[in-house]
């Protein structure tokens, strides 16, 4: 690349004026420069000068000359600049998109130190060096910085890769520290690349490598690896300076240096993969080069010099002219520019993967562009300047390009097609065709958004000439295939890709759609496609004057409709999500009833799409002015904030929060506001919307000041409005108890007094106010609860009259039963009577029974159907007046054809008669014959007969009248003739008419003589009847018109009702529709439980009904107790709320919980609390805490402990949770105490033990002191020891002198000579011991000296490793310290033998044992070594302890992190080492098994064989004949003690030999230990070959050989990779036993290593 000058910018000046920094803008129009005198110069692209603004110190009071301009850069969308000033901080001007725009400050960073170098690589990501060596972030949307990464060397200079996604910052100290966004796949490291001998202040990161210069006067080329790569030296050359400045071309391909009078540039060379020195560009006087700026494009280079000159440089390898409209500049090797001579425009063709590009062409009518490399192919889009790059193996140029499709290539390449979509760096599709024809071809790029698919990209092509394959191009599958009759001509895919059209040679058009192949027209030779309801079939389309009109065929008639374009616009605007589009359509429509739901439609989802101006926009064309208004308002706050910060105004806390409250989301908006930190903005939300309740509660949360004032405001606001009852529920969450009562009784809500009055003591023994609160109740007809309070009064006359009033006769029965014996009988009629005034038969049957009142059980059990219980009460009576109930009964036992019964009954009761009529009605003649006979004489037999068939023909019923008379033929004249009886029985017997009717009709129903039917049912005015005869016989129409015509709106509406639900799907919804009752069959049918059809209807024809039919199905189903369904349902419909109360309602706490969570995540406190109050009942108390601290409310325990009297437990959890509420707290509990008179000696106590736990130790004192009690000496001396115990502990001396001299004399008195303690300490301690009085030995020996106390210790220990409990006895030395003396050492070596023999510490959870056992040894190695005990065998065998129990301990850390498996595994591999002093078995069952975990067979192979030889040798008590070959040249030992038992079972050992036996068969297993490159055992410490000794690593035991973190005060060492695994594991994982081990390793080794860098 060659540098031609083509002008000079800005003319130097005389003496030093420096220009500090330029930078070009992304998009090539713009140039700026920043000169010493602190004013930014703009430049277009051609090198005018066209604008220029001044920047601004960081406070005015300091002048503009109190900083310089150390850099700037552009913003990815070039209307903004960076500023990096020396003053502390960061600008970013706004300069707009024109020449001359206003400039504007709109965001500013302030540094704790001064600025040096910025980039800007992102949309609001600017990053930025300083002096203090910090390199940091700042994001312009949020207007905050944080830091990337620190040094301790200032940053002097910043670059950037080619594509932006990784920095490199140089630093004072010659650090040169690369940071990755994103890698892009590289995997090259990130943190400190290199460092170089001078300061880097030339700094370029080209495309392989990095290149620095500085004031050495040399120029390095490093690799990705921080490897010297190339070095220019000019040192030697007199004419050459220090290297000023650098920079890289947007390709990465060549890099510039600056130094004194001279341009030095470098290209890389592919092929060779080194970089080559240009010719420099020399220019006499010059000066220094203080600054570069390479054009985005690569066609221009800048150069600033120290005496304030800038020259523009031209930058390329050659020109051409295509066609003589292209100019084609080739900038780079991989990189060309071209420009339209016509138009100016300009597009970058670059290679991304750095190729040289070898030809340009200019195709398709001179739009696109075609370009290849030596493995890729770059194609572009001239006109929406959208590039590509894919990759393309050499293929001799014998592509074919068809650009039909705007928006994708099609490449066809030997029988291959080729898809490739601009702006996408990869190949979209291959499939395999000969058919090239674009009319054989359709793509669908993602022309119409598609709900709920991202991505639709669809091609359809032809495989054969009559077979159609349909291709998923985003998931790479074929969708579908379509085999045809006739070859295909033509084809096309909708804007949607959803629906197929086709023509065949036939000129016969078809249509795809979801599998099923319609023909559309015999001939076609035009087409368009639309959405048209599917109404009948089209037989034609016309076109004219604008306007489409489709012809439709339905049935006999043909339809022209005409199209309504703008609706389908409206429909597609909304389904692609334009709503401006939508909006502007709707505009143009005059308001209707149709207009007016296409604007709620709209309204809604702009609000949902939070494009609030639309919303506005809406809401004003429906005439909402308030909620205009307040939409308005946000939207001015949205603006104002995308004004001042330029990030989208939508997103910030205040919008959110409007728009949550615009959807009645409140507690989302108090969320928003409490994010940001805006209590006062969310308190007065509450406030405006009179949410008083909520806005308490936020200001409790968080501790707000004026939080009295505002619980003040609420109950004055309360007070105000009249709203009496919030005002005494106010009144009774504060305790006022008493002006609650009188709030609620003003309010009128005695019943709500009441229960209060009922609730609290103080109040029932007050007569006044219960006598008040009963006359309101009376008042108010609560008579049931003014006798609950006169009961509780002991006013039991009234009590008893109030509950008879009420209706509550069972509490006045008990009540009567107390106290008036002789009203029980006469209550328990009364209470039969208001029973059976109820219509509660049943349960008067019993009282009426208690009271003697026979005939009105009998009555009640009749109307109540209880018919055996009526016979049995019946026939108890003596009395003649019950009979008349016999019949009764019977006429019941006959209806339900109980024959035998009803006779007996009808006999008993006199009523012989009406037996005989009952067999007759029921055909039973001879029964009727036998009871007639039986009862009656002769004649009376006949006269009944005659009688009845007399009865029977006026009745019409002619077959029974002719049974009952001897003369049958005066009963068949008139059998058929229906004329004639009409006639007949109109004129003899009139009231008969209606029921003769009715009785022909239903004949003619038999005989389906509907029409004839249909009149007789008419005449008899039994409409119903004939509708149901048209119902059953489907003739719906008919029943429609009788209902409409007879039975009136509802009548009509239900059998529309049921008419549609015969038809079922879509013929439903259309007789409906017609009818205009669809919502009113939804209703209906979700009123009578009819769901399946319900939902059908919705989902056809109303879907906003579907969340209502989803609510009703589920509130049925959750009063069936089907609650699994239910909670679906609820969900489905929108009210998950609804879901968690009805969970709530059932106790299923866990249900509750998981819907609460999952869908409504404000009603998990309420869930929470419900729960709470539920364990309080059960006095699971300890759950209540644990459920209402999960809900943050505290102040509900506190509530509940104090209702209950657990005074102590309220006041633990005011003292930690609400601290500022202890004293009321406190004043409460003595007001307590006070009332119920505790004067006791007991009572004190529990004062007294109360105020210790409180921390209120004077208070405590004084009660300990009360105590007195002659009868319980023991009682006195204990409380009397405890006030003076408490009194030397925690009060001050003068008051503990006091305590003192009044508890000695006490004491005296009492000749309780305890002194022990304080004459003869070591008797009273050995009589502890002797007692097991341990803990009080040892606290008593505490208060003496150290050695008294570990003489006892070791003591207890001694006892306790007897016992076998060493875990016990090392916590006695965690907690009371390790002393080094000689005699206490077999005791620390007992205790470390019985530890590490412990079973089941293999794991994570042991880490806890371990870690005290290795903080144990550590204490007791530090003593020792400040003895003379220091470097004594003991020592050393203390040490080695210590190193075993760190390797444990850490062990157990990494077993509890998943990623750190293999660190466990090698600790439990470097324990062998020390089986002297560890179980043999189990340290090689141990490294084993973990080896064998992480996939180590052949280790675990050796270990778990060995193992098994072991196990052998122990059972027989002898180890000599062990095979230790595979341990040869190893540092594990050979001789080792013998176990005295097996660590593992019988079942772990057949288990282990079974895979031993298995692992053995593998022939590709190495049964060997692994080796390093010593060719030594990779564990062992020593070199099998050198005899040399490495030092072990801290955190694995492995031996540290060559890259090694030092620990250089102990002389320690860790293998870097295993360090840094663990480091950044305990990082990721946060967990808290690796911290402790690298707490502890600090503590061991000295001081961890740091670096010069930390990342965040």
């Amino acid at each position: 690349m060659q540098l031609k000058h083509l002008k000079t910018l800005l003319p130097p000046q005389e003496g030093a004026a420096k220009v500090t920094c330029m930078a070009w803008s992304p998009n090539n129009t713009r140039f700026a420069v920043c000169t010493v005198d602190r004013v930014v110069l703009l430049y277009d692209e051609q090198g005018e000068r066209r604008d220029k603004f001044s920047t601004k110190p960081i406070d005015a009071k300091f002048g503009k000359q109190s900083y310089m301009v150390n850099d700037m850069a552009f913003s990815p969308d070039s209307t903004k600049i960076a500023v990096a000033q020396s003053d502390n901080i960061i600008f970013v001007y706004r300069i707009g998109e024109e020449w001359g725009d206003k400039k504007a400050i709109c965001n500013k960073f302030v540094q704790s130190s001064a600025v040096t170098r910025l980039l800007w690589p992102a949309d609001h990501n600017i990053v930025f060096g300083l002096v203090d060596g910090k390199v940091r972030l700042a994001n312009t949307q949020t207007n905050k910085s944080s830091t990337l990464y620190s040094t301790e060397s200032c940053v002097v200079s910043l670059a950037s890769n080619a594509s932006g996604k990784g920095i490199l910052s140089g630093h004072a100290d010659g650090t040169v520290v690369r940071y990755f966004f994103d890698d892009e796949g590289s995997g090259d490291s990130q943190g400190k690349l290199l460092s170089h001998p001078c300061p880097p202040y030339a700094l370029g990161w080209g495309l392989n490598s990095v290149l620095i210069g500085g004031c050495d006067r040399r120029i390095v080329a490093y690799s990705r690896e921080g490897h010297v790569l190339q070095t220019f030296d000019y040192s030697r050359d007199p004419g050459e300076r220090e290297f000023t400045s650098a920079v890289t071309s947007p390709s990465g391909q060549s890099v510039v240096f600056g130094s004194y009078d001279r341009l030095r540039v470098f290209n890389w060379a592919p092929r060779r993969g080194v970089w080559d020195e240009a010719k420099p560009k020399e220019i006499p006087n010059l000066y220094s080069i203080t600054s570069l700026a390479w054009k985005k494009d690569g066609s221009r280079l800048c150069a600033g010099t120290l005496c304030g000159g800038v020259e523009l440089f031209d930058c390329c390898l050659r020109r051409t002219i295509y066609k003589n409209k292209f100019e084609m500049t080739y900038v780079g090797l991989s990189q060309v520019v071209v420009r339209n001579l016509s138009s100016g425009t300009r597009v970058i063709l670059k290679s991304y993967y750095g190729y040289e590009i070898e030809e340009v062409k200019i195709m398709g009518k001179d739009r696109y562009l075609v370009a290849h490399t030596s493995d890729t192919l770059l194609l572009g889009d001239l006109l929406t300047n959208k590039l590509s790059e894919v990759p393309w193996p050499g293929s001799g140029g014998n592509e074919k390009f068809f650009f039909e499709i705007e928006s994708v290539c099609m490449i066809f390449n030997a029988g291959e097609l080729s898809l490739v979509e601009y702006s996408h760096n990869e190949i979209l599709g291959s499939v395999r065709t000969e058919f090239m024809n674009p009319h054989l071809i359709s793509v669908c790029l993602n022309e119409r958004k598609v709900r709920g698919a991202e991505e639709n990209k669809k091609l359809a092509y032809l495989i054969d000439l009559k077979t159609i394959a349909i291709m998923d191009l985003s998931g790479g599958y074929t969708v579908g295939t379509i085999s045809h009759d006739s070859k295909i001509d033509w084809l096309e895919l909708n804007e949607t890709g959803k629906k197929l059209l086709f023509r065949d040679k036939k000129l016969r058009l078809f249509s795809f759609l979801t599998g099923i192949r319609t023909g559309i027209f015999a001939a076609c030779n035009f087409l368009v496609f639309t959405d048209f309801p599917e109404t009948g079939d089209i037989v034609d389309l016309e076109r004219a004057d604008g306007k489409t009109n489709v012809i439709v065929s339905e049935g006999l008639n043909t339809v022209t409709y005409t199209l309504d374009e703008g609706l389908i616009e409206f429909g597609t605007a909304i389904d692609d999500g334009d709503y401006d589009r939508a909006t502007a359509f709707l505009e143009t429509l005059e308001m209707s009833t149709e207009t007016e739901a296409m604007w709620k439609t709209l309204s809604k989802l702009a609000v949902e799409a939070r494009q609030l101006h639309i919303a506005e926009r809406c809401f004003a064309a429906l005439g909402d002015v308030s909620t205009v208004r307040f939409l308005h308002q946000t939207n001015q706050i949205a603006d104002k904030v995308q004004n001042e910060t330029g990030a989208d105004g939508t997103t910030f806390y205040q919008v959110q929060a409007k728009v949550a409250i615009l959807d009645k989301n409140f507690k989302l908006a108090e969320r928003f506001y409490m994010e940001q930190g805006a209590v006062d903005e969310a308190i007065e939300m509450y406030q405006e919307l009179h949410m008083w309740d909520d806005s308490i509660a936020v200001a409790e949360a968080k501790g707000h000041p004026e939080l009295e004032n505002l619980r003040r405001s609420y109950l004055s606001w309360l007070t105000d409005t009249a709203q009496d009852e919030k005002a005494g529920e106010v009144k009774e969450s504060e305790g006022d108890f008493s002006g609650a009562v009188g709030l609620y009784l003003r309010a009128g809500l005695p019943a709500k007094a009441a229960r209060l009055c009922l609730s609290k003591p103080e109040l029932i023994h007050n007569t006044d106010t219960v006598t008040r609160i009963a006359s309101s109740l009376i008042k108010a007809d609560f008579h049931e609860r003014a006798g609950d309070l006169y009961e509780q009064i002991r006013n039991h006359q009234k009590a008893l009259e109030c509950y008879v009033k009420g209706g509550a006769f069972r509490k006045a029965v008990e009540l009567a039963r107390a106290s008036f014996p002789s009203e029980v009988v006469r209550l328990e009629e009364a209470w039969g009577d208001h029973l059976v005034q109820q219509k509660q038969m049943d349960a008067a049957i019993n009282h009426f029974i208690e009271a003697g009142c026979s005939m009105k059980a009998i009555e009640a059990a009749v109307a109540a159907r209880q018919w055996k219980k009526a016979v049995h009460i019946l026939e108890l009576q003596d009395d003649s007046a019950a009979a008349i109930y016999y019949v009764k009964i019977a006429q019941h036992y006959a209806s339900v054809q109980e024959y035998e019964v009803a006779e007996q009954l009808y006999v008993k009761g006199g009523h012989i008669k009406d037996a005989i009529d009952m067999f007759t009605a029921a055909g039973r003649w001879e029964d009727a014959h036998k009871l007639a006979v039986k009862c009656m004489t002769e004649e009376e037999v006949r006269a009944l007969y005659v009688s009845r068939a007399q009865e029977m023909e006026r009745d019409a019923k002619f077959k029974e009248a002719e049974r009952s008379r001897t003369w049958p033929s005066r009963c068949t004249r008139r059998n058929r003739m229906f004329d004639d009886v009409i006639r007949l029985v109109a004129k003899n017997h009139p009231d008969l008419l209606s029921e003769t009717h009715l009785h022909l009709a239903k004949e003619l129903e038999l005989e389906s003589r509907f029409s004839e039917a249909e009149y007789h049912f008419m005449e008899a005015g039994e409409w119903k009847a004939a509708i149901n005869m048209f119902r059953a016989n489907s003739m719906w129409e008919e029943a429609h018109r009788i209902a409409k015509s007879h039975g009136g709106a509802n009548i009509q509406k239900q059998v529309a009702y049921l008419w549609a639900q015969s038809l079922g799907g879509e013929a439903a919804v259309k007789l409906l529709s017609r009818f205009s009752l669809l919502e009113y069959a939804i209703e209906f049918a979700c009123n009578n439980l009819a769901f399946e059809f319900a939902f059908e209807l919705a989902h056809l024809a109303a879907k906003d009904k579907i969340p209502e039919v989803h609510l009703k199905n589920a509130l049925y189903l959750e009063d069936e107790g089907k609650f699994a369904e239910a909670e679906a349902e609820f969900i489905k419909g929108g009210k998950p709320r609804e879901a968690v109360l009805m969970y709530v309602h059932t106790k299923d706490w866990t249900s509750a919980q998981r819907v609460a969570e999952s869908y409504d995540p404000d009603s998990v406190a309420e869930v929470l609390q419900s729960q709470a109050k539920d364990c309080f009942e059960q006095k699971d108390f300890q759950k209540t805490e644990t459920l209402l601290l999960r809900a943050q409310r505290p102040d509900l325990i506190v509530v509940f402990y104090k209702e209950a009297g657990m005074w102590m437990d309220a006041m633990r959890i005011c003292k930690e949770y609400l601290p500022n509420k202890l004293s009321r707290l406190q004043e409460e509990f003595e007001q307590d105490a006070s009332k119920k008179g505790n004067d006791s000696a007991e009572a004190i106590l529990k004062q007294a033990q109360e105020w210790e736990t409180t921390g209120e130790y004077s208070r405590a004192v004084d009660c300990y002191l009360k105590v007195k009690d002659d009868t319980n000496s023991k009682l006195m001396e204990k409380c009397w020891m405890k006030a003076a115990e408490l009194s030397i502990k925690f009060l001050n001396r003068e008051r503990a002198v006091e305590v003192v001299q009044l508890v000695g004399p006490r004491l005296s008195k009492l000749r309780q000579f305890k002194a022990l303690a304080d004459i003869d300490v070591m008797a009273a301690l050995d009589l502890y011991a002797e007692r097991g009085q341990w803990d009080k030995c040892l606290e008593t020996a505490s208060k003496q000296n150290f050695w008294i106390l570990h003489k006892y210790v070791a003591l207890y220990a001694t006892q306790l490793i007897k016992e076998e409990e060493p875990v016990r006895a090392l916590q006695l030395y965690v907690k009371h310290g390790a002393p080094p003396n000689v005699q206490n050492f077999n005791i620390y070596r007992r205790l470390f033998v019985d530890v590490v023999n412990l079973p089941d510490t293999d794991s994570a959870e042991a880490y806890r044992v371990w870690a005290d056992l290795r903080d144990f040894l550590l204490q007791l190695c530090e003593n020792i070594a400040k003895l003379a005990e220091a470097n004594s065998p003991a020592h050393y065998d203390f040490e080695q302890m210590l190193l075993i129990a760190h390797y444990y301990a850490t062990r157990s850390a990494a077993k509890g992190v998943e990623q750190l498996s293999s660190v466990a595994s090698k600790l439990s591999v470097s324990l062998l080492r020390h089986t002297e002093m560890i179980p043999a078995d189990k340290a090689f069952y141990e490294a084993g098994t973990d080896c064998r975990a992480v996939g180590w067979d052949s280790m675990a192979f050796v270990f778990l064989n060995h193992f098994l030889d072991l196990c052998d040798a122990i059972e027989e008590g002898n180890l000599d004949g062990l095979d230790h070959t595979d341990f040869l040249d190893t540092d594990i030992p050979f001789e080792v003690p013998v176990p005295s038992k097996l660590f593992v079972s019988e079942e772990q050992r057949e288990q282990i030999r079974d895979w031993v036996l298995t692992v053995s068969m593998d022939q590709r297993l190495e049964q060997v230990l692994p080796r390093d490159e010593r060719n030594t055992y990779e564990a062992s410490l020593t070199s099998s070959s050198t005899g040399l000794t490495s030092l072990p690593c801290v955190l694995t035991g492995y031996p540290v050989l060559r890259s090694q973190v030092e620990f250089s005060s102990s002389g320690r060492a860790a293998n870097k990779d295993d360090w840094n695994k663990f480091l950044m594991a305990t990082k990721t994982s946060h967990s808290p036993e690796c911290q402790d081990v690298l707490k502890f390793v600090g503590q061991w080794c000295g001081s961890l290593p740091g670096s010069g860098f930390s990342f965040h």
